[in-house]
């Protein structure tokens, strides 16, 4: 027997029609139409449900040509559903009230566990399209350390990339680098913020970069300075001025300004 003749079968034996029994799921009759007709299969939640209403297992309803039978010891449900282009594994074994591993992949799906993968995923570390956890790898992923084409989190890596440390061809964040980079400390082709360094450079307080604006400025050809300017040719002379100017920053900038130092050292030789 497919699964849709399962839950023709066990809805017949209920005495339900189509129409109640939607409603006693919370679907469409239509929903229930597809799926008694295998043109659709139902989530896994729904399944849950089914499972308690007709008195059997999961694997009953999902495996064809089965009778009633006991659950897998490794998993809850795991099969590819043919009707829809999806397949889902989700195993017994539970961490912090997740699964320890949740395979999600079909169109409307999400898969949520320890370990995630789907089209929409969230958990710990998780793998997909839109993806969220505390390690993630997405298109859109959103997490404490994330990659994607657009990446949110507290170490952000992508083509957009925002966080605490941001690394991509857009980078937003405290301590950004990139081809455009925004941040406290910034280095990129463009850069800005509090310390720059790039091509071009606009510091608040430092900037260095071939060209570079800021209240100390610090350019291999270029150097607009409100309180010093130094370029390639003026280096030499000048550099323990600059080293001063920047030693005289509060000491809570210790470490940006030792990159800085750095950065211009390499720049400038």
């Amino acid at each position: 027997m497919t699964t849709g003749e399962k839950i023709s079968e066990g809805r017949k034996k209920l005495g339900l029609t189509q129409q109640q029994f939607a409603d006693e799921l919370g679907v469409t009759r239509q929903a229930v139409s597809r799926w008694e007709s295998d043109l659709a299969f139902p989530e896994t939640d729904t399944l849950i449900k089914l499972s308690e209403m007709f008195g059997c297992s999961i694997d009953y309803l999902i495996k064809y040509n089965q009778g009633d039978g006991a659950e897998k010891k490794d998993a809850v449900h795991s099969g590819f559903n043919p009707f829809k282009w999806s397949y889902e594994y989700k195993s017994e074994k539970q961490v912090w009230g997740m699964p320890l591993v949740h395979i999600n992949i079909g169109f409307g799906r999400r898969a949520h566990g320890f370990f995630s993968i789907g089209l929409i995923s969230s958990g710990i570390f998780s793998l997909g399209l839109l993806s969220m956890g505390v390690f993630s790898l997405g298109l859109l992923s959103l997490g404490l350390v994330t990659l994607g084409q657009i990446a949110l989190g507290g170490a952000a890596f992508g083509g957009i990339a925002l966080g605490l440390l941001a690394f991509g061809g857009v980078a937003i964040g405290l301590i950004s680098f990139g081809g455009l980079a925004l941040g406290l400390f910034s280095c990129g082709g463009c850069s800005v913020g509090l310390f720059a360094v790039g091509g071009y450079a606009n510091g608040n307080l430092v900037a260095i970069g071939d060209y570079a604006v800021g209240r100390i400025a610090l350019g291999k050809s270029t150097a607009i300075g409100s309180e010093l300017s130094v370029t390639a040719e003026t280096f030499a002379e000048l550099k323990e001025e600059a080293w001063r100017k920047m030693d005289g920053l509060p000491s809570f900038w210790r470490l940006f300004v030792d990159w800085c130092k750095h950065f211009a050292v390499k720049m400038m030789a």
